[in-house]
């Protein structure tokens, strides 16, 4: 009996400890820890907003898996690293930002959230939690400069949705 009460609190101090870290990282120092992140680093390195996602915020990143872009069509993120495609690759990644640490718990369905690329997100809470589609497969990582919920998806503002 003591063995397995030792185990559970060793399991809750590694949680707290694990969670205490995080809030100790901002948002890019995260994703940069984290290997399911890694084509998001790159891109936000190729987009020159790692200072941005670095700084104060607070914001919400909205963050999609490496899985995530593998299933944008072909070509489409080859295309969007490039340098000369810099002002579209940075209007995709702040799709994917809002101002502000919106945690789940402040969701409602239907509600919409305007983006630093300055669209809007829609919240759907029918089936799970999706952002404009794509599922929030992650919820409510905090960072010392807001909050992360890592997506299925890489969603397309609306005005670049008839382009791709």
């Amino acid at each position: 009996m003591k063995k397995s009460v030792l185990s559970v609190l060793s399991f809750i101090t590694l949680m707290f400890a694990t969670s205490v870290q995080a809030q100790e990282k901002n948002i890019v120092e995260l994703a940069v820890g984290t290997e399911s992140l890694s084509t998001l680093v790159t891109a936000v390195k190729a987009a020159g907003l790692v200072e941005t996602l670095s700084s104060e915020g607070p914001f919400t990143v909205f963050a999609p898996t490496n899985e995530a872009f593998e299933a944008l069509p072909a070509g489409v993120l080859e295309e969007l690293l490039k340098p000369e495609n810099k002002d579209k690759l940075v209007s995709v990644l702040t799709y994917h930002v809002v101002g502000g640490s919106v945690m789940s718990g402040d969701l409602k369905d239907g509600m919409t959230a305007a983006t630093v690329q300055g669209e809007e997100v829609t919240v759907d809470l029918t089936d799970g939690v999706k952002i404009s589609g794509s599922e929030v497969i992650s919820a409510d990582i905090k960072a010392s400069n807001g909050v992360v919920h890592v997506i299925n998806q890489v969603i397309l503002p609306p005005s670049m949705q008839s382009t791709n």
